[in-house]
């Protein structure tokens, strides 16, 4: 969402949009950098931005990520960084989740603040009984390629969640990508298994075309070169063009042709199969690990 400063009337006690929410991130790994950055680029205010982690290493990979533009606030402590803040994004490991929250339990519910987690398998009834019954809460799952702009997340709100606290989560989130609201909670088990653990698969059907590719007699080198720049033109033309998926793949596919033994083969395999029982599993994982986290 574009920054609308200019517009709007300025808070005199931090100098800023007061449309403009203040967030805090709890964790300053990559996924908080680079949601940090899309939102710096996007126009959001680096004065209403504050990045918690106990390790001071990460917040200054942190700063050095932001060095072309306005640094963020950073602080050792997370109550400090919580304080009075408009959202708080949990951007740290499951395992930690417990401790954080009920370190930052007090905080949240004086301000009111929105929580967005972007932690697997924590599911909003175990962080609800740790941050109280009337907090609202976003369940997100974001994927890697957000650390490129191109992100796709995927969002569940509880009901406490109002409408102007949703428009921030589209907005926190869409700096780094696409955002989808699902209708259930479970509905996210499906989001990891397909765009969370996506990117991997898509990783290796290009380490398999690469080796075939040597096998074929192509240097590895170019075989790389190749499979890399197929993969990301096929992508743009899935996204750009002007035909579903099932249309561009019979454009490719002349009759009799070489794409056709190439699909066949991969019917005959079963690879549709394949991809369900893969997604299935993940799906299944997903499950497993919010029962483990409690």
């Amino acid at each position: 969402m574009p920054s609308t400063q200019s517009a709007q009337p300025l808070n005199t006690d931090t100098e800023r949009p007061l449309s403009e929410p203040s967030i805090a991130f709890i964790g300053a790994g990559n996924m908080a950098s680079s949601i940090i950055g899309g939102l710096v680029e996007s126009g959001h205010s680096p004065d209403a931005i504050c990045a918690a982690d106990p390790s001071p290493e990460s917040l200054e990979r942190l700063r050095r990520s932001l060095r072309r533009t306005a640094p963020v606030r950073t602080s050792t402590d997370n109550a400090t960084a919580v304080s009075g803040a408009d959202v708080v994004i949990l951007a740290v490991k499951p395992q930690v989740m417990s401790q954080v929250l009920e370190g930052i339990a007090g905080p949240v519910a004086e301000a009111g603040a929105l929580v967005i987690s972007i932690a697997a398998g924590i599911t909003i009834d175990s962080m609800r009984a740790r941050l109280g019954d009337s907090t609202a809460i976003v369940r997100c799952m974001p994927n890697t390629p957000a650390l490129l702009g191109c992100g796709a997340s995927a969002l569940f709100a509880n009901a406490r969640v109002d409408a102007a606290q949703r428009g921030h989560a589209e907005t926190i989130l869409g700096a780094v990508g696409i955002v989808e609201w699902v209708p259930t909670e479970a509905a996210l088990d499906a989001i990891t298994a397909l765009s969370g653990s996506g990117p991997a698969y898509f990783f290796l059907f290009m380490e398999a075309m690469i080796e075939a590719g040597c096998e074929l007699g192509l240097e590895r080198e170019t075989a790389t070169a190749m499979a890399r720049q197929t993969a990301l033109g096929a992508a743009r033309m899935a996204i750009e063009g002007d035909a579903d998926l099932v249309e561009l793949r019979r454009r490719v596919t002349s009759p009799g042709g070489t794409t056709q033994a190439a699909i066949e083969s991969f019917e005959s395999d079963g690879l549709r199969d394949t991809v369900k029982r893969a997604m299935q599993a993940a799906a299944n994982r997903a499950v497993e690990m919010a029962r483990d986290m409690g």
